[in-house]
C-alpha cells in the first residue's frame, strides 16, 4: 500500500508540510506506530484489528493482562462522553493506567510548546491519546514524542470512530468480509472529520459509499482523491452527491451534527447552517427511499451525541433498525483492539 500524508490544517491558515506516514500492512504493524488517520491503513490491517475486536468483545479474560503497568495520557481539550469513557475503561479492562488530562480551559501549547509537552510525556508515558481543534498540534505532539500517539478527534479526523463504525457494520455481517462487502453505505450532512475517517474506511474496506451534502459542505478534496483511489483499488463506488435523491438503494445511512465541536461562527454559523441542512435530515421519509430496492429495511447510524429534531429525527433513532449504541459500545472494542497490537506485550 502506498505510504499517506496527512495535510493538516494550521490555525494561522497556512498548512504545514505534510507528514509522511508509515504504511500499516498488518495489524502487527502499529506496533509502536500513530494512529492520526486511516488513510496508510492497509485493508488487510484494519480487518486484522475486527477480528481481534471481535474475540475481545466475546471474552476479554485472555487480554485482562495485555497493558500489564503501562500509562495512557488522555489529553482532552473538547468534551467527550464516548471517547472518554471507551478509553479509561477499555485501558483500565487491559490491565493498564488511563491518565485523563483536561485541556478544555487551556489549550495545548498554550501554557508550553507542544514540543516540550510531548517531550516530557515520553518519558512516563507509553501512549497518548489526544482529542484536539486541530491536526497540526496532532502532528506536532506525534513528531515530538517517542511513545505512540492516537487521534481521539481533530478538525480534520477521526480515525476511531471511523474503525468503530465499520467494525459495526463487520460484526452485522457475520465477521465476513465479503457479506460487508455487499454493503451499501450512505453518508448525508456536513463533509466533516467524521465523514473523512468514516468514508477513509469504507473505501478501503470496498464498501460501496455515497456521500451526500449541502454544495460547499462536502468531503475535503484530497480525501475524496484518497477514497476514489482506494474504492478502486478495492473494485467499488464511490460518489459524492448534492441530490438527496441519491439516498436510494442504501443498507445503512450515516450523519452527524450540522455544526461540529468547535466550528467559527457562532450563532450566526449554527443559523446559516440550519437553514441549508434542513431538507438533508435524515427522517422516515429518507429512510423509506434509502432501503428501496435493499433486501432489508436501512440501518440508521450516527457517531453521538446527536441534535434530535434538526438532523435526525426521533422516531427515526429510536426505532428498532437504529445501532447508535451498537456503534457507541463497539468503540471500545475497536480501541482495545487498537491498543493490543499498538502496545500489548507479545505482539
Amino acid at each position: 500500500m502506498p505510504t499517506a500524508t496527512t495535510p493538516p490544517t494550521a490555525s494561522n491558515g497556512n498548512a504545514p508540510t505534510p507528514r509522511v506516514l508509515p504504511s500499516i500492512a498488518y495489524a502487527r504493524d502499529f506496533k509502536g506506530q500513530d494512529l492520526l488517520t486511516l488513510a496508510n491503513i492497509s485493508p488487510t490491517a484494519i480487518l486484522e484489528l475486527f477480528d481481534t475486536a471481535l474475540r475481545m468483545k466475546a471474552d476479554l479474560n485472555a487480554f485482562r493482562s495485555t497493558l500489564d503497568n503501562l500509562a495512557v495520557a488522555l489529553l482532552f481539550e473538547k468534551p467527550s462522553l464516548r471517547t472518554k469513557m471507551s478509553f479509561e475503561v477499555g485501558v483500565a479492562k487491559l490491565g493498564g493506567h488511563p491518565i485523563f488530562m483536561d485541556h478544555s480551559s487551556q489549550r495545548l501549547g498554550a501554557r508550553e510548546s507542544v514540543r516540550d509537552y510531548g517531550k516530557n510525556l515520553e518519558r512516563w508515558v507509553d501512549c497518548i491519546v489526544a482529542r484536539v481543534y486541530s491536526q497540526a498540534v496532532l502532528e506536532e505532539m506525534a513528531e515530538a514524542a517517542k511513545c505512540p500517539v492516537i487521534n481521539a478527534l481533530s478538525d480534520r479526523f477521526h480515525p476511531c470512530q471511523g474503525l468503530a463504525d465499520l467494525f459495526t457494520l463487520y460484526e452485522r455481517a457475520g465477521g465476513n468480509a465479503a457479506k460487508l462487502r455487499q454493503t451499501r453505505l450512505l453518508y448525508i450532512g456536513d463533509g466533516n472529520n467524521v465523514c473523512h475517517s468514516l468514508i477513509h474506511c469504507s473505501t478501503l474496506l470496498g464498501v460501496d459509499t455515497t456521500v451526500i451534502t449541502p454544495k460547499g459542505y462536502g468531503p475535503a478534496e484530497d480525501v475524496i482523491t484518497e477514497c476514489q483511489a482506494f474504492s478502486g483499488n478495492a473494485g467499488s463506488k464511490f460518489n459524492v452527491s448534492h441530490n438527496v435523491k441519491d439516498a436510494e438503494g442504501h443498507d445503512a445511512i450515516y450523519t452527524d451534527v450540522w455544526v461540529s465541536m468547535g466550528q467559527a461562527g457562532g450563532v450566526d454559523e449554527v443559523t446559516k447552517r440550519r437553514k441549508i441542512f434542513t431538507k438533508f435530515q435524515v427522517n422516515a421519509e429518507l429512510m423509506d427511499l434509502a432501503s428501496r430496492g435493499r433486501p432489508n429495511p436501512a440501518v440508521f447510524m450516527h457517531c453521538l451525541p446527536a441534535q434530535r429534531g434538526l438532523e435526525v429525527t426521533d422516531d427515526v433513532i429510536d426505532a428498532p433498525t437504529s445501532i447508535v449504541y451498537d456503534q457507541a459500545e463497539n468503540r471500545m472494542h475497536a480501541q482495545d483492539a487498537l491498543l493490543h497490537y499498538m502496545l500489548g506485550k507479545g505482539n
